[in-house]
């Protein structure tokens, strides 16, 4: 039988091997991911459509004060979708940094000690 003191070394043992291999921190499931992928194709879906309510509302608001219905309301909508697809495209690049830190980072944990003949 193990006296006390080998049990506490046993139990100290495992917590530093669990903290080596992070098995302290929880798992993220895959509806996690699923659940932040469907948030970031919202927000790209609300950068866009607010890009064109507001060129709508600036084109229309312009053309009621100064007569020239519909170009202004157009040429408006045209520089909101512009815009919201400059913000979509930056969106985009930060998912895609955002993914590729995170494959850095898995890459750069220590791996098993599986090594071959």
């Amino acid at each position: 039988m193990a006296g006390p003191e080998e049990q506490q070394r046993m139990r100290d043992l495992e917590a530093k091997i669990k903290a080596l291999k992070g098995e302290d921190q929880p798992e993220a499931h895959h509806y996690d991911d699923h659940h932040s992928q469907a948030q970031m194709a919202w927000r790209m879906v609300i950068e866009l459509v607010t890009g064109l309510g507001i060129g709508f509302g600036i084109g229309f608001g312009l053309d009621s004060l100064l007569g020239t219905k519909p170009w202004l309301m157009i040429l408006f909508i045209l520089l909101g979708f512009a815009a919201g697809v400059n913000v979509m495209i930056r969106s985009a690049r930060e998912m895609q940094r955002d993914g590729m830190a995170k494959a850095a980072k898995s890459d750069d944990a220590p791996r098993g000690t599986d090594e071959g003949p």
